[in-house]
């Protein structure tokens, strides 16, 4: 995950995202560097439009609360409100790793 955000932060600053520039900044920031997850990021980006990506990503995450079932008015068992609540949050990491695979 940190490989993105720096490919983000490079993106934001108007750099060039590249395995060199995405690994000064992961070191710049103390992380210990993975050449191969770097180079995969890079070879990934290399296809993906960031600024289209990033208008995409509200859009899907707004979409993802529609998706899910609509609550009832019922009293539910605390059982029944726990297992809810795991659901919903598969469903939000499902949609989160949508998003990062546009991200590599």
């Amino acid at each position: 995950m940190e490989n993105i955000y720096a490919a983000m932060l490079l993106h934001k600053a108007g750099k060039e995202i590249n395995e060199a520039s995405v690994t000064k900044v992961l070191e710049a920031a103390g992380i210990t560097v993975d050449a191969i997850q770097v180079k995969a990021l890079v070879a990934s980006l290399s296809e993906v439009n960031i600024d289209e990506a990033i208008k995409a990503a509200p859009a899907m995450m707004a979409a993802a609360p529609i998706a899910a079932p609509a609550e009832t008015k019922s009293v539910a068992a605390p059982e029944d409100k726990k297992k809810k609540a795991e659901e919903e949050k598969a469903k939000e990491d499902a949609a989160l790793e949508g998003l990062g695979a546009l991200f590599g």
